[in-house]
């Protein structure tokens, strides 16, 4: 009995992650390329700076709004698979099913494929010149890193750790410099920035003010992760709400601090205009080595993003795996590894598939923006459900000022929504077909197992003889 209690143990996830590590994960999958890509179409919006800060605070306090109602979650359900774990004691099994199998095949492959792209943009640009012009080797760089970095993970749980908590460390510590540089650094020759920004007046167009928050939210993305890893977290109670509050928190001024520094050397009107605008940023301070640490800084970026989606990614999988027999060798896990193996080689193998068939970034994007908030909603209204229905779960914590918070996220996910199924139609539509899909294979699912077997007819049939 000891030999098989153990046994279970050691195929089970393991705590191990400590506040730092669960911290790096949030940290390090929220920032990627969006804080790059998005800030000049953000600036593009506004007209005063202090609208540019408030817009990116703004963007900050929704998302922590967020992170307070996954932290209740969380820390009254500390297991592995976040959402897919609480859409299931909230609506059922079919809604956790339905989640977890988008998040296989759609959201989370076409999330790691974005940052992937981002990754693969910049990496040429390190070798061959600052532009952010790519060639017919993107999709090559982006499918390379996500098979390096899956087979990290499949190594173990300490090299995956390790290998994020120093692509975060080294990703802020790089933001950090670019603020440094920005604040510190004598004033910007602006004839540089001038004839940077005079060379492509085309590469940024005014967008509207709603428009620009989805690209805030967007580059947001990723404070949830902490609540997918939930079953390797020590001391939960306490770390898992520490680590996604204060993991947001850090974000939040870290954006903050960056685009101050933007404003300083580019001022708005340049910001609005520049086509890759952390490169010109250290540029107009150091002209001749300033594009290739820029874009080194964002391979690391990206790296760490793509590190932290694949690893809390095949988490979900797992969980898939273990509640639904359909999908049981998802929820193996190695105990020599101490990881999810299957999980983590499917999750790879169609995010490989999505770089090659979707081909760039743009593409991503309307791959998954549709689902992504639809379950953010359904997650939010999880909190009230679940306070209703299972009052006897402990809760270490609870949402503070509730339900304020929860009003604002779901009117953000609301706004969201919208916007997807008005400017994404195509891409709304194929995604509902393969949630129908899902549904099906639920119901196929459950059909096989509500369906007495042909042993168990015969049995039935010889004791009606008897």
């Amino acid at each position: 009995m000891n030999n098989s209690v153990e046994t279970q143990t050691h195929q089970s996830p393991r705590r191990q992650l400590n506040w730092f590590d669960s911290t790096s994960v949030i940290v390090g999958t929220i920032i990627g390329a969006g804080i790059y890509q998005s800030a000049s179409g953000v600036a593009s919006s506004v007209t005063t700076p202090w609208a540019l800060m408030g817009l990116w605070l703004l963007g900050g306090l929704f998302s922590l709004c967020g992170a307070m109602c996954y932290a209740e979650l969380a820390s009254a359900l500390p297991r592995s698979g976040g959402d897919y774990v609480y859409l299931n004691r909230a609506y059922g099994r079919w809604a956790g099913f339905v989640f977890a199998w988008l998040q296989m095949i759609v959201i989370r492959p076409g999330d790691i494929a974005i940052i992937a792209f981002a990754f693969s943009t910049y990496f040429q640009a390190f070798f061959h010149s600052s532009s952010t012009e790519t060639n017919g080797w993107t999709s090559f760089y982006a499918a390379l890193a996500v098979i390096v970095l899956t087979f990290i993970n499949i190594l173990g749980v300490r090299q995956g750790k390790l290998a994020q908590n120093l692509l975060t460390s080294l990703k802020v510590l790089g933001l950090l410099g670019i603020v440094a540089i920005a604040f510190l650094a004598p004033e910007p020759k602006q004839e540089l920035i001038i004839a940077n920004i005079a060379t492509s007046t085309d590469a940024a167009n005014s967008i509207p003010i709603s428009v620009a928050l989805i690209f805030v939210l967007f580059t947001y993305g990723g404070w949830n992760e902490m609540a997918y890893i939930a079953a390797e977290v020590k001391n939960p109670e306490r770390n898992l709400v520490r680590s996604l509050v204060s993991g947001t928190v850090i974000v939040t001024l870290l954006y903050l601090l960056i685009n101050g520094a933007f404003l300083r050397v580019l001022g708005l009107s340049h910001m609005s205009h520049s086509p890759a605008i952390a490169t010109e940023t250290v540029e107009a301070v150091f002209p001749e080595y300033g594009g290739r640490l820029v874009s080194l800084l964002i391979c690391i970026s990206t790296l760490g993003t793509v590190n932290g989606m694949i690893f809390a990614g095949s988490r979900i999988s797992y969980a898939l795996g273990t509640d639904h027999r359909v999908f049981r060798l998802l929820g193996r896990w190695e105990p020599r590894t101490e990881t999810p193996v299957c999980a983590l080689l499917v999750q790879g193998v169609i995010t490989v598939a999505l770089v090659v068939l979707l081909g760039s970034f743009k593409s991503a994007v309307l791959y998954t923006s549709a689902a992504v908030y639809t379950f953010y909603l359904a997650t939010g209204f999880a909190v009230v459900i679940l306070r209703k229905t299972a009052p006897e779960l402990e809760r270490p914590y609870r949402v503070t000022y509730y339900p304020i918070p929860l009003i604002v996220f779901s009117t953000m996910c609301l706004f969201l929504i919208y916007s997807a199924v008005c400017y994404r139609p195509a891409m709304t539509g194929i995604v509902f077909l393969l949630g129908l899909v899902g549904l099906i294979i639920y119901w196929l699912e459950k059909l096989a197992l509500s369906a007495p077997s042909e042993s168990s007819k015969e049995v039935a049939d010889s004791q009606i003889i008897n």
